[in-house]
């Protein structure tokens, strides 16, 4: 067993470690990410530019590749030959906080994942639902050895092509984590506001600032499943076709 591991969040965050050694104790693994922070970079395909990959190091001596490309194109590079070797699985992560209900469009952890399923592999992307107060260093403990568990079972059951699995974490220690839940994506709450300023030369620019998102905790959801103590487990296909419109759509007068 061959497993790819990548993040979002570049090569020399703690949670790729944390996923690398728990990765260790499944298969054989290859470390590829990206040498800086790709947070909510989406789905993103580097076409207009040369990628560049160089070797180095995780911080407990696991060798490692870093690419100045986005999480999809790690993925990607590896998948068309940069690795050598067969690659059987891909695992993405551990993300310091979730990615649930539509966080799963903008997140560089899940489209890692995505990317995998458009390889024809399986793909795991995995999340931690750290507070926003927590600050400091995170304990990665619990989510990594979850991501060990999901991953084994993966490889023992095997997945659908075109699917993966969005993993998301509560932040308790393992023993107070109630169980595993397989979810629906939830309803996100964004309360995203635009803050306009103005430079030294006085044009105007924009962030996209605003609290921080919420969530509408309910039964069967991975917001449900997070709020509750659960582990949330939520299956993802990449054919998006809204079917139940599709009968309808088509008695609209097109001509």
């Amino acid at each position: 067993m061959h497993i790819l591991v990548t993040n979002d969040d570049g090569i020399n965050h703690p949670g790729l470690l944390a996923l690398a050694a728990s990765m260790k104790k499944v298969g054989e693994i290859t470390v590829l990410a990206p040498d800086h922070n790709w947070s909510a970079s989406g789905h993103v395909k580097t076409l207009h530019r040369p990628l560049r990959v160089r070797p180095t190091k995780l911080p407990d001596g696991t060798p490692a590749f870093m690419s100045d490309g986005a999480p999809s194109d790690c993925v990607a590079l590896a998948l068309l030959g940069y690795v050598e070797k067969k690659i059987d699985l891909i695992v993405s992560g551990i993300n310091p906080y979730a990615n649930i209900g539509d966080d799963v469009t903008y997140s560089g952890t899940v489209t890692a994942a995505m990317e995998a399923a458009i390889g024809g592999l399986p793909g795991i992307a995995v999340s931690l639902d750290t507070p926003i107060n927590i600050e400091g260093e995170k304990d990665f403990s619990a989510a990594a050895l979850i991501a060990g568990r999901v991953a084994a079972r993966v490889v023992d059951e095997g997945l659908p092509r075109n699917t993966l699995l969005n993993v998301n974490v509560p932040y308790l220690p393992l023993e107070q984590i109630k169980g595993m839940r397989v979810t629906r994506l939830g309803l996100r709450v964004y309360r995203d506001e635009l803050v306009k300023r103005d430079d030294p030369q006085g044009d105007p620019y924009y962030w996209i600032g605003g609290e921080a998102p919420t969530g509408v905790p309910e039964d069967g959801t991975d917001v449900g499943a997070l709020n509750d103590g659960f582990v949330s487990i939520t299956p993802i296909q990449l054919d998006m076709t809204a079917y139940n419109l599709m009968a309808e759509i088509s008695e609209w007068k097109w001509e």
